[in-house]
């Protein structure tokens, strides 16, 4: 075979060992380069599912009950504006989008990849806020476990239980709390991806709505053209008036 021929073949995948063992015994240059680069990406992949599939580890012991377990998690606990966003998602042992991980470890374009895939395959999902209003109402953390009891309640399939990044949600169900849960466990993970992609998408929204505060950018953090935007127009309909420096500006 041509050096393009091998090249072709190595990237659909389809390799059995006995010709793997040929190419690795071709003297020619250029296919030890492609062999080599072959194993490695074989070797990622491989990688890849096992960690996959170790984060599945807490749910499958809710599965081997029948049962059906819920990821939760949120996004905007910081910034100055807009809401706090959770989701809570179900999934199956039949999900198979291994790049699920946590949102932050995640490009923008894989998230937003991933989003649509996440909504197809997942069991059930829903997403629940709490807007800046109730932010200054109750403090963020309150807020935050009011968004995910709606996101619980919202969701069309009741789980059983849920898992959750390190926070306690209202709502009569055995709760399992993971420290860093959105690297432990792939519902928590597909949940911080849906809530990320939606705020992210809301806050696109109120960017054209309040464009001097460039919420397309900074999704309501508070970044230097944001905070120069407040000193310069003060604060906007969706400003957390209980963060500073968002008080000062009243």
């Amino acid at each position: 075979m041509t050096i393009d021929e091998i090249k072709t073949l190595l990237s659909s995948g389809d390799v059995s060992t006995d010709l793997l063992i040929k190419l690795e015994n071709d003297s020619r240059k250029g296919v030890q380069r492609l062999v080599k680069s072959y194993k490695m990406q074989k070797a990622k992949k491989e990688k890849a599912f096992l960690e996959f599939e170790t984060r599945f580890s807490y749910e499958k012991e809710f599965w081997c009950q029948k049962k059906l377990v819920a990821g939760v998690d949120e996004v905007g606990r910081g910034p100055l504006a807009g809401p706090v966003v959770t989701a809570a998602v179900i999934l199956d042992k039949n999900f198979d989008l291994i790049d699920v991980n946590d949102s932050k470890k995640l490009t923008p374009k894989k998230r937003n990849e991933l989003f649509p895939m996440i909504l197809d395959k997942a069991v059930c999902v829903s997403v629940g806020l709490a807007n800046n209003d109730l932010i200054d109402k109750i403090n963020i953390y309150e807020a935050d476990r009011v968004a995910m009891a709606r996101a619980v309640k919202g969701l069309k399939v009741k789980p059983d239980a849920l898992l959750v990044d390190a926070m306690d949600v209202p709502i009569d169900l055995p709760q399992l709390k993971l420290i860093r849960g959105d690297s432990k466990s792939n519902s928590i993970a597909a949940a911080s991806i849906v809530a990320k992609v939606f705020r992210d998408r809301l806050m696109d929204a109120y960017g054209e709505l309040y464009p001097e505060y460039d919420f397309a950018h900074n999704a309501g953090y508070g970044t230097a053209k944001h905070l120069s935007a407040l000193k310069q127009y003060g604060p906007t309909p969706i400003h957390r008036f209980s963060f500073e420096p968002v008080s000062s500006y009243r």
